[in-house]
């Protein structure tokens, strides 16, 4: 394709207004559709990362929907580091998932070249009936998916009717032909550009209109969607700094897979351009539809290369960021099944109790992670991690509660139905635990988006009712797991030493405040609350305990006191 300039034109004359509004109203269109896209599947998307990505090729798979579902395979990758920091899944997993997500990331392109975008106003228009008159949540955010998507094509339609002038202008002539004879400055414009939206989608959009308009040649064009390519890995990068060994490696991986992939692309790049050519020339492939197609085969047969060599990059990985990776929280509940609940229930009721014991050491590392934040300063990386585990102690209340209901509805004798009881009031009761755990980060990320920070005997008497706090959780399930009634006596003396902490703390807030040493404002009014979660978990530590000792009519239980 040769670009002539039939009249040359000014920077002036170009619209810029629209072409970085559209291209804002593009971006907020990924989002907005994205952000919808993930109401509607709730924790579900998290639960199925976990569940289906032990097979490679599964997560594969996984790996595309997810992509496809958020529209960022930066924003799917940022969710598996995620939950590799966390501890809830393992690199070899993840890698599947990282390959994945290059595969759904070109559905964008490939919509982009159908030309949906003349169609873009009447989804704006049903997405908007839908959100202003729907009554339910459920129905109002699959008006934000229809009004996302609309508001995604005709950004792009309004940024590519200006976009085409480029083709016109002498500066981006020149700069055009210099990207086609030294096709590396496109591989690294797209790297840049794409590092700074983080987002590929975005700028291939661009790139597409460009094309189209005959601003751009071929050979210019594919390099840049490499650059595309390496360029998405920023948002992993910064996902995994400061994060755990696992996560780093993640994110080593998926930044290798595709500068290699990029590469090989750079190396084939004649014989992929006279490729295109052809199967353009055969199919009557339209210019915005051809770089799609560019996009789609270059991921497919990345991913066919390189999903056999997996293990081979994990392995590489591992020697080129080495260290020793923690224990992976066990959260697999698989043994939890409806055969069994309902040929042998008292059998299920003990799988059932095993479940919610997993479930404990969920709750147990959540608490840690809100400590942390509080000692780190954390940003919203480490928030979206405490998220994440939050997510998790839901996903795996709503999966017992089920089970256990289940169990419920076959005869059970009176010391089953205790344990029935029993189990649905612990789990509730960590549940519960999560919930303020993740209050506590609310409270603590206030502080610290105010650039402020909690004094240091304020930091020291929270960081003693946290370690008090561990102490009676610990406890309380060794109760209930053990049945060991001798230690309650020991928790009660605990809870009146929290109570007791707790009111020191506050008194010792006073007088900090009267004499003006509170370091900050925000941290000031937040502090009681603060205390008065941690209070509040450490009462849920003895729930569960006293819960233990009731549901056991079998063995003697000692005189229970309210406190």
């Amino acid at each position: 394709m040769n670009i002539v300039a039939t009249e040359m034109i000014t920077l002036g004359d170009i619209s810029w207004d629209m072409i970085l509004g559209g291209f804002a109203l593009f971006l907020f269109g990924i989002k907005f559709m994205g952000d919808g896209l993930k109401n509607v599947a709730g924790h579900k998307l998290r639960e199925y990362i976990d569940k289906y990505t032990s097979n490679p090729l599964m997560a594969v798979l996984v790996g595309i929907v997810v992509t496809i579902v958020v529209q960022s395979s930066s924003a799917a990758t940022a969710i598996t580091i995620g939950l590799v920091r966390a501890g809830l899944m393992k690199l070899e997993q993840a890698a599947g998932v990282v390959v994945g997500a290059n595969i759904g990331t070109t559905m964008t392109a490939f919509l982009i070249g159908l030309k949906v975008e003349q169609f873009a106003m009447y989804f704006v228009f049903i997405g908007g009936m839908i959100i202003s008159f729907g009554k339910k949540k459920k129905t109002r955010y699959i008006g934000d998916i229809i009004l996302g998507f609309g508001l995604m094509f005709y950004g792009l339609k309004i940024m590519g009717d200006s976009l085409k002038m480029l083709k016109d202008l002498p500066a981006f002539i020149e700069f055009a032909k210099v990207m086609s004879e030294k096709p590396l400055l496109g591989l690294l414009a797209g790297t840049v550009l794409t590092g700074l939206i983080q987002g590929s989608a975005a700028t291939i959009g661009v790139v597409q209109k460009l094309y189209e308009s005959g601003a751009m040649t071929l050979n210019a064009a594919m390099p840049f969607v490499f650059g595309a390519c390496i360029g998405t890995t920023v948002t992993g990068v910064f996902a995994a700094i400061g994060g755990s060994l696992a996560a780093k490696r993640t994110a080593g991986l998926h930044t290798l897979f595709n500068v290699i992939a990029a590469t090989i692309g750079m190396i084939f790049l004649p014989f992929y351009i006279q490729f295109i050519t052809w199967i353009s020339d055969l199919l009557l492939i339209p210019p915005m539809m051809q770089i799609a197609v560019v996009h789609i085969l270059f991921k497919i047969v990345g991913v066919i290369v390189y999903l056999p060599l997996l293990n081979v990059m994990c392995n590489f990985i591992k020697k080129l960021i080495p260290g020793n990776e923690p224990e992976r929280i066990e959260i697999n509940l698989d043994d939890m099944d409806a055969g069994i609940a309902h040929q042998m229930p008292t059998a299920a009721l003990a799988i059932a109790k095993q479940a919610v014991l997993k479930m404990s050491t969920v709750v147990d590392a959540a608490v840690d992670k809100a400590r942390d934040f509080m000692n780190t300063r954390g940003g919203s990386d480490e928030k979206e991690l405490v998220n994440q585990t939050e997510d998790l102690i839901n996903s795996i209340d709503t999966k017992i509660t089920n089970y256990l209901m289940s169990v419920s509805k076959e005869n059970l004798n009176d010391r089953d139905m205790q344990d029935f009881n029993l189990h649905l009031q612990v789990i509730k009761n960590l549940e519960r635990i999560g919930d303020l755990s993740v209050n506590l980060v609310e409270f603590f990320d206030m502080v610290h988006e105010d650039k402020n920070d909690f004094s240091d005997g304020a930091k020291k008497d929270v960081l003693e009712m946290f370690e008090l706090f561990k102490h009676m959780l610990n406890t309380s399930i060794g109760i209930y797991r053990d049945e060991d009634y001798a230690q309650y006596s020991a928790l009660m003396e605990d809870e009146n030493y929290m109570d007791l902490l707790e009111y020191k703390a506050r008194q010792k807030h006073f007088d900090r405040m009267a004499r003006n040493e509170c370091a900050t404002a925000v941290g000031g009014s937040v502090y009681c609350d603060i205390l008065g979660n941690l209070e509040r978990m450490a009462d849920h530590c003895c729930n569960i305990a006293r819960c233990s000792i009731e549901a056991s009519s079998s063995k003697e239980a000692p005189v229970l006191e309210h406190h």
